[in-house]
């Protein structure tokens, strides 16, 4: 983001797929200008004549619905009920089986064997094989696309019959698994659908609901899978709806017009605690926000000055302004509690003394910044509200801020053209701590906007990729949190919480730490839809 937010996954933006079936998709069409129109209270069907279908709100529109290019939360929040991973992390961030029903390593390290469930189709039909999965694979190496440093150490990827997958690499790669079963960008994706071009606009995936309709700038729907290998979804679809104001969102939910959100208003979590109309989930997270500096860019390129904004930032100030005290201020990715974390508090500086630290830092560095041009964006209220605050940090500095706000897709750009001075957004669903840093902060990172470079950090990041004992492997990304915040390629700000909230009639759905929005489970009581 996460991604989680970033060239890698953006920390707000969650998941898609597609069947074509034009009876289907006229009565989905006639869903979504119902939704429109719909009025407090006021439920729909989902077609076909069939009710009890969970309307959910998100808070922005997915930039692209193929899920090896998109790196937005808002795409991974609908496609992960789409499309399935060859294995996946359950609620307690374990790996598990999915598409491979079992798997098995060499003794060296160096030939992982997947077998393929029987039986498993695409939703239009077509059978699963291992060559999806190996074309899959391949795709993300040969294209580049965002998830390519997780093959680093593949060497080749095959199928020797249609329900097999041998992947070889050139080293041991102790986190493969978490390597596969992350969903953002490592969906199992159906050949046809890439090859014939549909896959943007109507995805096809094995998932437990298929992409029927998308509305653009109001909704995505999907229909229930009844091949699903799992089980048939217990509803009869999902239809995502795009409500950018968290208000707005929760009003709908208490009115009875969606049935769940994750875009809630952080300052009235206290207070819906004790709300019978909705059930609130507030699940501690591995996610993170962060600010970056582009290091491509004087003065930004001296470490002095990016460490002297790092000082003069107030991260609890921040922290209470965006999160009313539902997330917790770090200075590292990975948030206490977990087995990975690292103490750290370099930047631990109350008011005047962080100020006079930063100019100091400016002084050595014999530069005076005037303006500093801020990248946010609109869909992430969060970073609007951080921007204005930072701006008070820094003007007795004497930095005015610009704050450059857009809508998500444009921000993406924008920081992928390196058009900013400073960015903020967060990261999402991490689980290993390769997820937290390598393709962040390593040279040749795939989402290493800011143009970081450092080689001790490369080699730490290259050797905890190896390094199978864990002791080892937890002082060698120790080491490289610590330089990384010590250099500033980074400046984090807070671990979030993950906050949704639904209707109490909605069953099954759990909240989970990774941010993963999963409907496969949930049922819903007519009862409760008039």
């Amino acid at each position: 983001m996460r991604v989680r937010l970033n060239s890698g996954v953006i920390l707000m933006a969650r998941r898609a797929v597609s069947t074509a079936v034009p009876l289907v998709l006229a009565a989905v069409v006639s869903l979504v200008v119902a939704l429109a129109g719909c009025s407090t209270g006021q439920r729909v069907d989902l077609g076909q004549g069939t009710s009890g279908g969970v309307l959910a709100a998100i808070a922005g529109e997915p930039d692209q619905l193929d899920p090896h290019k998109t790196t937005a939360y808002f795409s991974f929040e609908i496609l992960e009920n789409v499309f399935d991973t060859l294995v996946e992390p359950d609620e307690n961030l374990q790996m598990r089986p999915a598409l491979a029903e079992t798997w098995e390593v060499s003794p060296d390290g160096l030939t992982w064997t997947f077998h393929l469930r029987d039986g498993v189709v695409f939703h239009d039909g077509t059978p699963l094989t291992a060559d999806d999965v190996v074309f899959s694979y391949r795709r993300i190496m040969d294209e580049e696309l965002a998830n390519v440093d997780k093959f680093s150490a593949v060497t080749a990827v095959g199928a020797p019959d249609p329900s097999t997958v041998v992947i070889r690499t050139d080293r041991p790669v102790p986190n493969m698994l978490t390597n596969l079963g992350g969903f953002k960008g490592m969906a199992i994706v159906s050949r046809r659908n890439v090859e014939n071009g549909q896959i943007a606009t109507h995805p096809i995936g094995t998932g437990p609901f298929s992409f029927r309709d998308q509305r653009s700038g109001d909704s995505i729907a999907l229909a229930a899978n009844p091949d699903y290998w799992g089980g048939p979804p217990r509803i009869p679809g999902v239809t995502f709806r795009f409500i950018s104001e968290p208000s707005t969102a929760l009003s709908a939910l208490q009115a009875g017009e969606i049935d769940w959100t994750d875009s809630i208003p952080t300052q009235r979590v206290k207070q819906l605690e004790n709300d019978d109309s909705l059930t609130l989930a507030v699940t501690p997270s591995n996610d993170y926000w962060y600010l970056a500096l582009n290091e491509a860019r004087a003065p930004w390129n001296d470490v002095r000055v990016r460490r002297a904004i790092a000082y003069a930032i107030d991260r609890d100030a921040i922290v209470q302004a965006t999160s009313y005290g539902t997330a917790a201020a770090n200075q590292l990715a990975i948030p206490e509690g977990n087995p990975w974390y690292t103490p750290y508090d370099r930047y631990r500086e109350d008011g005047d003394k962080g100020l006079d630290k930063a100019r100091e830092l400016l002084r050595e560095a014999d530069v005076q910044p005037t303006n500093l041009d801020m990248l946010v964006t609109t869909d992430y209220p969060e970073t609007v509200t951080a921007a204005q605050i930072i701006a008070d940090n820094l003007a007795p500095l004497g930095i005015s801020v610009d704050i450059h706000t857009v809508d998500f897709a444009t921000w993406l750009d924008e920081q992928n053209s390196g058009n900013f001075d400073m960015l903020m957004m967060g990261w999402l669903g991490n689980i290993d701590p390769d997820d937290f840093y390598y393709a962040q902060h390593h040279t040749d990172g795939t989402s290493n906007a800011q143009k970081f470079s450092n080689g001790e950090v490369d080699r730490l990041l290259d050797a905890g990729r190896v390094e199978t004992d864990r002791a080892a492997r937890s002082d060698e990304y120790a080491q490289a949190a610590t330089l990384i915040a010590d250099e500033v390629s980074y400046i984090y700000l807070y671990n979030p919480s993950v906050i949704q909230a639904w209707n109490p009639a909605l069953s099954g759905y759990q909240a989970r730490r990774d941010g993963a929005v999963r409907f496969r489970e949930a049922s819903l009581t007519s009862e409760d839809s008039p």
